[in-house]
């Protein structure tokens, strides 16, 4: 396989990943709101969900963009990072 060939692949393995995991990060923000509608939650909780949901996010998008799209290929086919939430997660102080 061509060196342009395999960065395709990768691109493609990166890319679906990324999409998969960030689907999981919104259904938490969909769930919260729903809650919110259903009187379960108040506006602080849900606001908490998607500040955590934010960060997520941008953990993820960080290492789908930033590592190298080989790296990160063969990282997500031997030992698929999945704890994006709790990266997202207030620090304690």
């Amino acid at each position: 396989m061509s060196d342009k060939a395999e960065r395709r692949a990768a691109r493609d393995v990166v890319g679906k990943y990324h999409e998969a995991e960030l689907g999981k990060l919104v259904a938490r923000v969909g769930e919260a709101v729903d809650r919110y509608r259903a009187g379960e939650l108040d506006a602080f909780a849900v606001d908490q969900v998607v500040f955590q949901y934010s960060r997520a996010a941008k953990e993820l998008w960080k290492f789908c963009n930033l590592e190298p799209v080989e790296s990160a290929a063969s990282m997500i086919q031997d030992y698929p990072p999945q704890e994006w939430w709790e990266r997202g997660a207030p620090r304690k102080r």
